[in-house]
């Protein structure tokens, strides 16, 4: 009975331990959320067409970094969505950039070939990427103004006329 009792009290004393450390190391975190209106994190990671992508090679350009994964239901629906008004906006000086978080490229290939996807898709296989930008629930995306501000932020999946609107205010058409 004696050594229940110290086997209850070590694994209470761990389980409060790292309840601590989480709560110490989201506190004390350096990574802070991005906001509307903060400069959209700097970042470089690989395409599935080999090539490495920066934000910064899009400066002066109206750019939706898109994060997804093949496992979510809306991150499928909205692709269809996000790729049609990636065709209309393209001559205005629009790039999308979908972020993949930490699938294979086969996987990525098998799900977007379908769709026939025309926009860089990129592969943040560390999840580095998303923890800068403060992304815990998929599908998230940033609409990030010419001057790299972040414009708006919108959790959960978009449908085109969202797009086309949240477009049409930050470019002004």
């Amino acid at each position: 009975m004696r050594n229940r009792k110290i086997v209850q009290i070590i694994i209470l004393s761990l389980v409060i331990l790292v309840g601590a450390f989480t709560i110490a190391d989201s506190l004390f975190s350096n990574h802070s959320t991005p906001q509307v209106g903060d400069k959209a994190p700097k970042f470089k990671l690989l395409g599935l067409d080999d090539q490495v992508h920066q934000l910064s090679d899009f400066k002066g350009k109206t750019v939706i970094v898109n994060f997804w994964g093949t496992y979510c239901p809306p991150c499928k629906a909205e692709m269809p969505a996000i790729q049609k008004q990636y065709e209309k906006w393209q001559k205005s000086d629009v790039i999308v950039l979908a972020v993949n978080m930490g699938e294979s490229p086969i996987t990525v290939h098998g799900f977007l070939d379908p769709l026939k996807t025309t926009f860089p898709v990129l592969l943040d296989q560390d999840f580095e990427i998303r923890k800068n930008y403060g992304v815990i629930q998929y599908p998230t995306t940033f609409f990030v103004k010419p001057n790299g501000r972040i414009a708006k932020i919108n959790v959960g999946g978009m449908d085109e006329n969202y797009i086309q609107q949240s477009l049409s205010e930050m470019i002004g058409k």
